[in-house]
């Protein structure tokens, strides 16, 4: 379990604060303009409350990486957009450490919020390195000075070990702000003592960590069953032996999921029983959903959904549960025709009495289409921090917490 100091812990009357949030969001590439502010939103929580207390707070975010699409050297349109959420004016500068950008942060009065040019924009952040060397990096070095406290609020960068994330915590007191803390509380919730049984829901199209979370719940005796749809049911499907057909075994080497089949052999073996794979898929016959059991495998259709008799068998399952962790859509959720097993076993989970968590940036988005986002007990936004820490790797800001929060007990 993550240990860490909040915004409780700290007194923050006429402090400058640095704030990591993850303002990462949609944007339209010509204009500039916020698709979707959701992320801004949550995080317009902390900076409410920090404002509140009487903060002068700094604002470091990024939106894209140089070279794509989304990428955008200037967050003014984040700063209007954060303006419009907290109903008081945001200040933003086009410098990041330079006299433009000190100079701003020094005539912040208590209450006002500042926030600064994309910090991507800066080479020390892209660079993966240690608290220690980023605390020496430009970024760190010259922001502390002016600054009493820094706070993560941005679980979503966590598994970043940029300047931003983790140098600050190297140097001065840190916290995690309240969208940070609450993730945090919410996934210890499931990966220390579960309430059970616990099921875990894992789909998707994306192979990176998926035979590693099956393998961390079951090792730890976490999870008592882990169903899966999408690739990594197909994956576990064909390493069980099944034939499913030329046009679903290249799509699984496409999407570089061939490449843990042994693992996903391994998995099988040890966990018989408990990891729960489709006993009937749904494929794309010209158009039109049509339904076969597994055993009538190879098929030289695509697989788009699993099938109703495994919807049936999964909503048993998720109808005694007490716990449940949902990462990954169950087929493919965007075309109507296939959005069966996703609908059909979120929605028994939203109806269950257990507590639910779900994440990952196709959850939310399947969530966000059937209306059950709010059914949920908690709902992460984070994509890539969410999957590292439930497959049990540290991420590097919530270790910068952790050892910031012993240099302050040390002291005391």
């Amino acid at each position: 379990m993550a240990i860490f100091l909040t915004i409780d812990d700290l007194d923050f009357t006429g402090k400058t604060v640095i704030l990591r949030p993850d303002f990462n969001v949609p944007v339209d590439p010509a204009t500039g303009e916020i698709i979707d502010d959701s992320r801004i939103r949550e995080h317009a929580e902390t900076i409410r409350e920090l404002s509140g207390k009487g903060a002068r707070i700094v604002i470091l975010a990024h939106q894209g990486r140089p070279g794509e699409r989304d990428y955008l050297e200037s967050l003014r349109k984040h700063a209007e957009k954060l303006s419009e959420i907290l109903g008081f004016r945001v200040s933003y500068v086009d410098d990041l450490v330079g006299d433009a950008a000190l100079e701003a942060i020094s005539k912040l009065k208590p209450g006002e919020v500042l926030l600064l040019k994309n910090v991507r924009s800066h080479p020390d952040e892209g660079r993966e390195a240690s608290p220690e060397e980023h605390a020496r990096s430009e970024i760190v070095s010259k922001l502390s000075r002016v600054a009493d406290i820094f706070i993560l609020d941005g679980f979503s960068v966590a598994h970043r070990s940029h300047a931003s994330v983790v140098g600050f915590a190297y140097i001065l007191p840190s916290c995690a702000g309240r969208v940070m803390e609450r993730e945090l509380k919410a996934l210890d919730r499931v990966l220390e003592n579960p309430e059970k049984p616990f099921v875990c829901i894992l789909g998707g199209a994306k192979s990176e960590k998926s035979t590693s979370m099956i393998d961390y719940f079951l090792a730890r005796g976490l999870a008592d069953y882990v169903l899966t749809g999408g690739l990594i049911g197909q994956l576990l499907l064909f390493a069980k032996g099944f034939d499913l057909g030329s046009v679903n075994v290249r799509l699984l080497e496409k999407r570089g999921f061939l490449k843990f089949k042994d693992e996903a052999v391994r998995i099988l073996e040890k966990y018989d029983g408990r990891v729960k794979m489709p006993i009937d898929i749904a494929v794309d016959m010209d158009g039109r959903r049509v339904e076969i059991p597994v055993e009538n495998l190879p098929s030289s259709y695509p697989i788009m959904d699993i099938g109703h008799r495994t919807i049936e068998m999964y909503k048993r399952i998720v109808s005694e549960a007490r716990s449940i962790l949902v990462s990954g859509p169950l087929g493919v959720y965007e075309d109507d025709r296939f959005i069966d097993g996703t609908s059909e076993v979120y929605r028994a989970v939203a109806s269950s009495g257990a507590y639910r968590i779900g994440g990952g940036g196709d959850t939310v988005a399947a969530l966000e289409k059937l209306g059950l986002r709010d059914r949920f007990s908690y709902v992460s936004l984070a994509g890539g921090a969410f999957i590292e820490y439930i497959s049990g790797s540290r991420l590097p800001g919530v270790e910068a917490l952790e050892m910031a929060y012993r240099r302050v007990k040390q002291i005391r």
